[in-house]
């Protein structure tokens, strides 16, 4: 009598249709995951955020002086003044290391940026970085 010797094979066919529905899955959504309000950023040669920090808080402030907030129910939603002072000191109560950063629009008024700080200042922020594109190396 001959012992049957089992097979010791993996059928990867059923893996590859995963992957590939997975690949289609990602491909998909992917651009859908931009957040974010378009603002054109200063350039300046500045070092970027230490990877192991918690996400940072961040406040957009565009052209016209609109103001976003990362964190907000409505990320691509303009955000008022009051709400935004609410939201970063619930936030920063939460999560005090938490970095809180500023994107200005380099086309607009310095005056929008200061605003935003002073907002910030009110919601008792220790201390806010700014957002900028790094400077393209000759």
């Amino acid at each position: 009598m001959k012992k049957r010797r089992s097979v010791s094979e993996i059928n990867v066919v059923p893996y590859i249709d995963v992957m590939l529905v997975l690949l289609i899955i990602f491909m998909v959504t992917a651009p859908l995951l931009k957040q974010g309000v378009d603002v054109d950023l200063p350039t300046a040669p500045a070092n970027p955020l230490d990877a192991e920090s918690p996400e940072p808080i961040v406040i957009t402030v565009d052209k016209a002086g609109k103001i976003y907030l990362n964190i907000a129910l409505n990320p691509d939603g303009e955000i008022s003044a009051e709400a935004l002072v609410k939201q970063v000191k619930a936030a920063l109560s939460r999560e005090p290391k938490r970095p809180v950063m500023v994107r200005g629009d380099a086309n607009g008024p310095y005056q929008n940026v200061v605003q935003t700080l002073v907002l910030l200042q009110q919601a008792n922020v220790g201390s806010v970085g700014l957002v900028t594109d790094p400077e393209e190396k000759l």
